[in-house]
């Protein structure tokens, strides 16, 4: 077992609207709760509201993943507020905006949106209302050749994204199992799928990154799971893989790519059965029809459609 407990680490503050010194009352309380193991920038609420920042932080090796939930806030980082200089920090915006501005440019970072950027320059920022992203805290060196002196930004539903955030999840959660070798094994993952979001190409055969190629196209197949083209071929163009590789992939995983599908639709279809007839659940859940669905459901729960809602309906007194 590794270290987890040491590696994991959660601070959530709120301020209250009618405070008189927001950033005092937010110093105090962070010190309270995680000290300098997240070192708290110089920064201000906005707002007359209540103001909560919350972070959840998992280390892994010498890099960290970081869940970020924020009010209103502005602040500045690098420069003479040095924790993270000679890193690379890449925010992936799921809901808000993040807004950074330095000598000479400014970049607004919004919901479904990515930047990656070397810290060491003084950069201020801005934080929207409400503001939720995923935070990467990477060593330069690795990455400063293909980084170079610029800033990259793109959509964050790109094939390359997609890997690396299927492969943030999967670490965060299996974050106090990993041993100093697994965690150096992710964190080497990371560094590479970071790599091809900078070149917008990623080797989906290298076998480091099978795990995380194998979660993104479950993370697709749960989001597209009722579409009629759902199929290895799809996921593997939205992915930017052969199918080939996908299916080695999931090979490791013991599951095909199609009898993840199938389980999956299946999963969903039991649930609707109350409510909704056999063939309209086999026809919403992209079964060929009744018959093919029965068999199907059969084989996975040892019983018809029929038989599962007779043993589930709730008997009459």
């Amino acid at each position: 077992m590794g270290d987890g407990p040491l590696r994991r680490l959660v601070v959530d503050v709120t301020v209250p609207g009618t405070a008189r010194d927001g950033f005092d009352i937010l110093r105090n309380e962070w010190w309270t709760q995680v000290g300098t193991a997240i070192p708290l920038p110089p920064s201000t609420p906005v707002g007359s509201g209540d103001y909560r920042i919350a972070i959840e932080h998992a280390k892994v090796d010498d890099t960290v993943i970081e869940n970020i939930y924020s009010g209103s806030i502005v602040g500045g980082t690098g420069g003479e507020f040095n924790h993270l200089n000679d890193r690379v920090v890449m925010h992936v915006v799921d809901h808000g905006e993040w807004c950074f501005t330095g000598q000479r440019s400014q970049t607004k970072v919004p919901g479904g949106w990515f930047v990656v950027r070397h810290n060491d320059p003084s950069w201020q920022f801005e934080i929207g209302p409400r503001t939720t992203a995923k935070v990467l805290i990477l060593p330069s060196a690795p990455l400063r050749p293909l980084l170079k002196d610029r800033h990259v930004t793109g959509p964050s539903d790109s094939a390359e994204v997609r890997l690396l955030m299927a492969h943030a999840r999967m670490t965060e959660a299996t974050l106090e199992d990993l041993t100093q070798a697994g965690a150096h094994a992710a964190r080497s993952a990371l560094i590479e799928l970071v790599k091809g979001v900078l070149t917008q190409e990623t080797d989906g055969s290298e076998p480091l990154l099978a795990p995380a190629l194998a979660q993104a196209a479950r993370d697709l197949v749960d989001s597209r799971l009722a579409e009629s083209d759902l199929a290895p071929g799809m996921l593997a163009r939205e992915l930017n893989v052969s199918v080939r590789t996908l299916h080695r992939a999931f090979a490791a995983t013991g599951q095909p790519v199609m009898g993840y599908i199938r389980r999956k639709r299946l999963e969903h279809a039991r649930q609707e059965l109350a409510v909704r007839s056999v063939s309209e659940v086999a026809a919403h859940w992209q079964f060929a029809d009744s018959s093919h669905f029965i068999r199907a459901f059969k084989k996975e729960y040892g019983q018809t459609p029929t038989e599962y809602i007779r043993a589930t309906r709730p008997t009459r007194s």
